[in-house]
């Protein structure tokens, strides 16, 4: 991916609704939604929803089909990836096996470290 590609797919998704809806169609998968689904599902007003997803249309993140009269919206797996690459190329110099998050187990909850005092 391009530099020019990852500053548009990260400008459209810093936004709070355009990234609810991004992950909702992520969630859902190759089956997409309609604009009515989406707007039921993430409560967004559909006078705003076309705005949101024009721009994710626009950022290269979702495709639009139309089927007679509805559209379906699809989150785009490879542009996603694509940016994912984007941002973790070269991580940790190149060894990748040094870029895994550290993750405490999910039935530890994580406690922030307390300083004793002097």
């Amino acid at each position: 991916m391009e530099t020019r590609h990852a500053l548009d797919a990260l400008t459209g998704l810093a936004q709070k609704s355009r990234l609810a809806l991004f992950r909702e169609l992520v969630q859902r998968g190759p089956a997409g939604a309609t604009p009515g689904e989406l707007a039921e599902t993430v409560g967004i007003a559909p006078t705003t929803l076309s705005f949101h997803l024009k721009t994710l249309l626009q950022a290269g993140l979702v495709h639009a089909e139309q089927q007679g009269r509805s559209i379906t919206y699809r989150a785009d797996f490879k542009a996603m990836q694509g940016l994912v690459e984007y941002l973790t190329d070269n991580c940790c110099a190149g060894d990748a096996s040094q870029c895994a998050p550290v993750r405490a187990p999910a039935s530890t909850p994580v406690r922030p470290a307390v300083r004793k005092r002097a």
